[in-house]
């Protein structure tokens, strides 16, 4: 799943607040969300991009799903930051750690204790489009750690990352398996432009869901309390809010399914019946036959060696690779070639 932002973001909350949120809601030469969609809906096949998932309910529903029996990845992922997060301390030596889709970095403060406890931390960057969630994480993480600067960002990391933190040694943390949200394509122009700000010497953690028997990863995007639905689900009604729309949200089945060519989990909704909508701000008539689908998320799954490959390609490369026992899940930690 995904943590990419919904809709341009406000900048500081009316009321007053201890916590300072940096806005970024320029575009940095991007395409703006609207237009993006708009092309993406006029497509065939048609697509939403998964930005529009993340409102502050998908943001909420999102937890939910981190925490849901069929989900593994987060456990997974979290019992390998505790089994090597001192590791990583003492091989990056990072002074500012920043996470890219943060929420509300339940797992990440495994990595900020033993990066306090090493001595070289100075700031936490954590960047995330709900707003919300990051004053709340803010305020926890600033009374947890109370000699590090915490510094949050409201913001969307396929449009802003040449808005990230800059000075001394940097580590940038995308976790949980977040890269497999990405099309081929986009996942390489990612981690190209996330290399293209990073400085040599600085580094990524980067988590990935391995490829693993089909049963179990269906089961996950296909949860039994109907909750990843209610996820996918909410891009719709984010369009129909955000953007005056009237997109009949019950019309539609959850599909996921297995891509075996890609190797990924593909998350589609089907129109049962014709769908005639209109979403003003887009100045768009959808209309949707009985049985075609809209292309909402998909969640690619890796094999470590192919991975390194093309991190190397890109300009991240050494470090270490670490899994969790069961090998579920893997943390790839490179750096930033000169």
């Amino acid at each position: 799943m995904s943590q990419t932002t919904a809709g341009s973001q406000e900048s500081l909350m009316n009321e007053p607040s201890e916590t300072t949120i940096f806005d970024t809601g320029s575009i940095d030469g991007r395409v703006d969300p609207k237009t993006e969609l708009l092309r993406a809906l006029r497509s065939h096949p048609r697509t939403v991009p998964p930005r529009w998932l993340y409102d502050d309910r998908g943001s909420e529903l999102y937890s939910q799903i981190t925490r849901l029996p069929e989900y593994y990845q987060t456990e997974a992922e979290r019992s390998i930051l505790e089994a090597n997060a001192a590791m990583i301390a003492e091989i990056t030596g990072a002074t500012t750690v920043i996470e890219l889709g943060s929420g509300t970095s339940d797992k990440t403060r495994t990595l900020l204790d033993a990066f306090v406890a090493h001595g070289s931390i100075a700031r936490f960057a954590p960047l995330d489009v709900s707003e919300a969630t990051l004053i709340e994480a803010a305020e926890m993480l600033g009374e947890r750690y109370p000699d590090l600067e915490v510094a949050p960002v409201v913001g969307d990391f396929n449009r802003h990352l040449r808005r990230l933190p800059s000075g001394g040694t940097r580590l940038v943390a995308f976790l949980g398996g977040t890269i497999g949200n990405f099309y081929q394509e986009e996942r390489r122009a990612f981690l190209g432009a996330l290399s293209d700000v990073l400085e040599p010497g600085d580094w990524l953690i980067l988590g990935v869901d391995l490829l693993k028997p089909i049963d179990r990863l269906v089961a996950a995007y296909n949860d039994s309390q109907g909750v990843t639905e209610a996820f996918i689900r909410n891009a719709l009604n984010v369009i129909n809010r955000e953007l005056d729309g009237n997109i009949d949200v019950g019309n539609f089945d959850y599909v996921p399914f297995w891509d075996g060519r890609e190797e990924r989990i593909d998350m589609r909704l089907r129109a049962c019946e014709p769908e005639h909508a209109r979403i003003e701000a887009l100045d768009l008539d959808l209309d949707l036959e009985a049985g075609e689908e809209l292309r909402i998320e998909v969640s690619t799954k890796f094999r470590k060696d192919k991975l390194l490959a093309d991190l190397a390609e890109i300009g991240f490369a050494g470090g270490e690779f670490f899994t969790d026992e069961a090998g579920d899940f893997g943390l790839a930690l490179v750096r930033r070639q000169a």
